[in-house]
């Protein structure tokens, strides 16, 4: 495509050079720069775009755009410059002008929200794939396009390019509807900018993201969530956050539609119906006036408030409640609450809760069925949120039997340092713990201290499948891990061997 064309809608300062040149790839990572590409160097948090300009020339790179603060005259550069008033956005613009603007050719779905993101994405799509639509699906573990998995993804809301770039492929592919997770960050950067929003889920907010990097307060945190509502041609929100459901009153230019356990909706659940047990969770749903048994592969109060949120996209496309009940009953979600087999016959759950609220959630979610004790091993990543640690700790400490501090994602931090910082909450509860660094010791551990009638909680990695450590990516699948320490057990005859 024409550099000039690509260039439309852009907000251009200055220029210079030929702009009549004919660009393959788009990229701000001058890694991924390939021959006849276009750089677009962005000031990140920790690094300036400019300083890899000779590295993206190196790739490939034909053209470039660059910060409004940059002196054209002072870069020694043989190739066109387009400084634009911002560069995050004008590389989702010139995505969205690359792919052709593919989000138009069908009908997109943006679900936000601190919890149940991920496995709102997945419901939504069993319930629309119920109806027989082709959906497409980007979010925190991988891209979809129907049953195929395209690839495995690190990050909840990719970058610009990526998106339209799936997003085109989804459109050649001929799906119905796409469906991507999109994080508060996504919407800081702009990298759904120029994105053709139909309907927007606002799943739940709570305290998360908050720090130097992400968020300065809750207040930026929650005005960025919203602004993906605001982009939509309707809104679905949960009517029992009582700061999401603001948006009933404060959005007036869409129609906002709402679900709720507690509180009067459009869809409700009745409380009072809920039934949990460890793989499933059942309860009457009122929509359209009538009642509906619904039965989901989730245990969780949570995830009825998933379920209902999912259940209210399905019903602007006419999912009937057959369909809800056969794509929900039997759905699983990689690393959501979910139940690990294995040959001890334990219960094993692994999820992805590493907030205050979602460990809280988690665990009050076990507590209401649990017949022996609660195990909980878990840590916190690193170089996040240090101040939610000791808040954490104490929520583990009262509501957990037994604790266990081991490694999560330490990053560039020291691990003993993380978890000494949640030590203090669980210090401050009263609550049973022991810590210990090694994560798959953590994890042996809890496997031998548990009988049958205890329930054994891993929070944090979810569907991870590397533990992070100082820039590199160690593969670890706790699935994988649980197997070989409890094959390991039972080879050496130690403690437990129950049937």
């Amino acid at each position: 495509m024409k550099l000039n064309d690509l260039l439309e809608d852009l907000e251009v300062l200055e220029t210079s050079g030929d702009l009549n040149l004919d660009i393959t790839n788009i990229h701000s990572d001058s890694r991924k720069i390939k021959q006849n590409g276009l750089f677009v160097a962005i000031n990140g948090y920790a690094k300036n775009g400019i300083d890899y300009l000779e590295s993206a020339i190196q790739n490939g790179a034909i053209a470039a755009i660059v910060e409004p603060e940059t002196n054209l005259e002072n870069i020694n550069i043989d190739i066109p410059l387009i400084k634009v008033t911002n560069t995050r956005k004008s590389l989702a613009i010139l995505s969205l002008n690359f792919y052709d603007n593919p989000s138009k050719k069908f009908k997109l779905i943006g679900i936000t929200g601190t919890k149940g993101k991920t496995t709102s994405t997945f419901m939504t799509k069993a319930l629309l794939e119920a109806h027989e639509l082709k959906v497409g699906l980007i979010g925190s573990i991988a891209v979809y396009i129907g049953n195929e998995k395209i690839e495995d993804t690190d990050r909840t809301t990719p970058e610009s390019p990526e998106i339209q770039k799936y997003f085109a492929r989804m459109a050649d592919e001929n799906c119905d509807v796409v469906i991507i997770e999109v994080s508060s960050q996504a919407m800081k950067l702009d990298r759904v900018t120029g994105c053709d929003f139909d309907i927007g889920l606002f799943t739940n907010l709570s305290e998360d993201h908050i720090s130097k990097n992400e968020h300065a307060n809750m207040e930026e945190y929650f005005a960025c969530k919203t602004e993906l509502i605001k982009l939509c041609k309707l809104g679905i929100i949960n009517g029992d956050d009582k700061t999401v459901s603001k948006l009933k009153n404060t959005i007036t230019n869409i129609p906002i539609k709402t679900f709720a356990i507690r509180n009067n909706a459009d869809i409700t659940a009745d409380l009072s119906t809920l039934k949990i047990t460890p793989s499933c969770s059942s309860f009457t749903m009122n929509i359209d006036g009538k009642n509906e048994q619904i039965e989901v592969g989730i245990p969780g109060e949570f995830s009825v408030y998933n379920s209902l949120g999912a259940i209210s996209i399905a019903h602007e496309f006419g999912v009937t409640p057959d369909e809800m009940r056969q794509a929900l009953k039997n759905l699983r979600v990689l690393g959501r609450n979910e139940l690990v087999p294995n040959k001890l016959g334990l219960t094993i759950l692994i999820d992805y809760a590493h907030t205050p609220s979602s460990l809280e959630s988690i665990l009050t979610s076990v507590k209401s069925y649990a017949k022996g004790k609660i195990i909980c091993a878990w840590g916190v990543g690193g170089d996040r949120d240090a101040a939610k640690r000791p808040i954490m700790g104490e929520i583990s400490g009262r509501l957990a039997d037994y604790t266990i501090l081991m490694s999560d994602q330490v990053r560039t931090e020291d691990p003993l340092k993380i978890l000494k910082e949640i030590e203090v909450g669980v210090k401050k509860s009263g609550g049973k713990y022991t810590l210990i660094v090694d994560r798959t010791e953590g994890i042996r551990h809890a496997i031998s201290v548990a009988t049958p009638e205890d329930i054994i909680v891993i929070p944090g990695l979810g569907h991870d499948l590397y533990l992070e450590r100082n820039g590199v990516k160690y593969p670890y699948d706790e699935r994988k891990v649980i197997s070989k320490l409890i094959d390991e057990m039972i080879e050496n005859s130690e403690k437990h061997l129950y049937k």
